[in-house]
């Protein structure tokens, strides 16, 4: 029961009613104070609760008083202030470093997430130490938030970062000699900040924290700023890394790079070291790692900030086991979809990076290819998903849930940067004529790849707001204990015993053809959005490559399209990969 709830019938009844149908929920015999005219404070003399003691009294105390919380509600407003102005500043932070590197260098910006990433650390080590410690603090968890497939993957990708971490403090070693000692201070911060906030989401993910609320809605909100700085900022140097300037391009548009690099401009400084290139580039080709660790830290976090206050009910969850019984074809197709989209990968960067056009254009040709029949195969396997999803009797979730409302929101939100790409690239090449084949191929992927992401977030959607299955498939066969004596020995101590005698063995019965279906499509789409991944995040950069968007929309209104739209692009595959995981558990 939400708090809302509570606070709407604690308004709507006086105290008597509100007793008795308190006493009717928990069992408890509650005796009404008299109100203080003070304070307006009801006051509740004695709580008895045989079922659930002092949790069944909080519980109450919260239900009556919970107009008190109303009026702390500043809380709520001061939180939202405080993220909207860090993330506002931080922007012109960012934004300033990128094209104005002279009076606003990267060691400005990298000071001032120090400022915001060191107070939010201090705060979650005092919610740890303190806030969670209180008895009464948390008593409800919130089952559907933090599940353990997205822990386990935030912990990968901390783990990545941290690697990140270490690379880029021996790459600014080279770099004592001439630059700001800021430059190995924010590494080796943003890695303490890294292992306190994995070590903190995984423990408490899952809080409904009852007390110190507003403390503890403000210092999520300030984790979750921290968050999306971290991440504007990798996005930033990554887009930059990754942006093709072309031959021809004037020189204040190609000094964007320049500026975003380590030197801050001083092009004297050189590395004392010889290793300077090879960790530069190792640790570049860690930020798609460390990217996804902020969105995932920052999706968590929020849903945190949901659930503070709230009551929710103790219904555990439904467990759901991962394993790939009775389903083949999807996952089979998905790994030869996998590798032929890295194999593809790999010839792409090779043959982009030389010189030769043709070389060039045959890469051009092969991405597109392989993108457009790995788009229209997952096209195909999602509208016959939805089919299924048409003749399925299951209900949909009802109930509050901030989980899964984040899921079905960022869902749609990040599918708008590949949407924005694919219009501009329809566009283009439409308006400059459909001429050579590899123009007609990125046509064909742009056109396909925008049906695509319809059908695949209508199919997500109405996985994940769907009941998940009650595994009942395990039937039991059971025999005589006196006919089976004889093999009493090679049995397992474990196996259950029938109360008439008899052993019940466990059968497994295979699934439902709608079940499996559902199954297979989910691990096919898992597996190619994982490629579809992999190559944007990792450098492929076909809109730079192909002159089209920069011949049409002239090299600075093409590059902020991509920039911008590219980036939500890679965020939506990587949690397109998170939800359909959700939907194979739950089918």
């Amino acid at each position: 029961m939400s708090q809302d709830g509570h606070s709407g019938v604690a308004s709507g009844m006086n105290q008597e009613t509100h007793a008795s149908i308190l006493s009717s929920l928990y069992g408890m015999e509650i005796e009404t104070g008299k109100k203080d005219e003070a304070d307006g404070v009801q006051h509740i003399s004695t709580i008895h609760s045989p079922y659930r003691g002092q949790r069944s009294a909080s519980v109450a105390l919260s239900s009556i008083s919970t107009w008190r919380d109303r009026a702390g509600s500043w809380g709520w407003v001061l939180s939202a202030f405080i993220l909207i102005n860090v993330l506002i500043l931080g922007s012109a932070f960012v934004s300033g470093s990128v094209f104005n590197g002279i009076h606003v260098t990267n060691t400005h910006l990298q000071i001032f997430l120090l400022v915001i990433i060191v107070p939010t650390t201090v705060w979650m080590l005092f919610y740890k130490a303190y806030t969670c410690r209180g008895e009464e603090a948390v008593l409800y968890k919130d089952v559907h938030a933090g599940p353990v497939w997205l822990r386990g993957g935030l912990v990968l990708f901390g783990v990545c970062s941290l690697i990140m971490d270490v690379f880029k403090i021996a790459y600014y070693v080279g770099y004592t000699h001439c630059q700001s000692p800021v430059k190995i201070v924010f590494p080796v911060v943003q890695a303490v900040f890294i292992l306190v906030q994995t070590y903190f989401l995984w423990l408490h993910a899952k809080d409904c924290v009852q007390v110190q609320r507003n403390v503890t809605r403000c210092g999520l909100m300030l984790t979750l700023a921290t968050n999306l700085m971290l991440w504007m900022t990798a996005v930033t140097e990554e887009s930059l890394h990754q942006t093709v300037y072309p031959e021809g391009t004037n020189q204040t548009s190609r000094t964007l790079l320049l500026r975003a690099a380590a030197s801050d401009g001083d092009s004297s400084c050189q590395c004392s070291h010889t290793s300077c290139s090879i960790f530069e580039q190792a640790y570049y080709y860690l930020y798609p790692f460390n990217i996804e660790y902020s969105l995932f830290a920052s999706a968590m976090t929020y849903v945190m900030w949901r659930n503070v206050g709230r009551l929710v009910d103790d219904h555990p969850a439904h467990e759901h086991r991962f394993h790939l019984r009775d389903v083949l074809l999807g996952p089979a197709g998905g790994l030869v979809v996998l590798v032929a989209g890295l194999a593809t990968f790999v010839v792409y960067e090779v043959d982009v990076s030389s010189g030769d056009q043709e070389k060039r254009d045959t890469a051009l040709t092969l991405y597109y290819i392989t993108n457009t029949v790995t788009i229209a195969l997952m096209t195909m396997v999602t509208v016959a998903g939805c089919v299924i999803y048409r003749l399925e009797r299951r209900e949909h979730a009802s109930g509050k849930n901030p989980t899964r409302s984040l899921d079905m929101g960022l869902l749609v939100g990040s599918s708008m940067g590949q949407f924005t790409v694919s219009y501009f690239t329809v566009v283009a090449v439409l308006g400059t004529g459909v001429d050579g084949h590899v123009n007609a191929l990125n046509l064909a992927w742009s056109v396909i790849t925008l049906l695509e992401l319809c059908v695949q977030n209508v199919f997500i959607i109405e996985g994940i707001r769907r009941e998940p299955h009650h595994d009942v498939r395990r039937a039991s066969i059971f025999s005589n204990l006196l006919a089976l004596h004889a093999q009493e020995d090679r049995r397992s101590s474990h196996v259950p015993t029938s109360p008439r005698g008899s052993i019940a063995i466990p059968v497994h019965k295979p699934l439902p053809w709608k079940r499996k279906i559902l199954k297979e499509i989910a691990a096919f789409l898992l597996l190619s959005n994982i490629i579809l991944w992999i190559m944007p995040a990792f450098g492929a950069r076909p809109q730079f490559d192909n002159p089209i968007g920069t011949e049409f929309y002239q090299f600075n209104m093409w590059v902020a399209v991509v920039n911008v739209g590219l980036p939500f692009s890679i965020f939506y595959r990587m949690h397109s990969v998170a939800s359909l995981f959700e939907v194979y558990l739950t089918s």
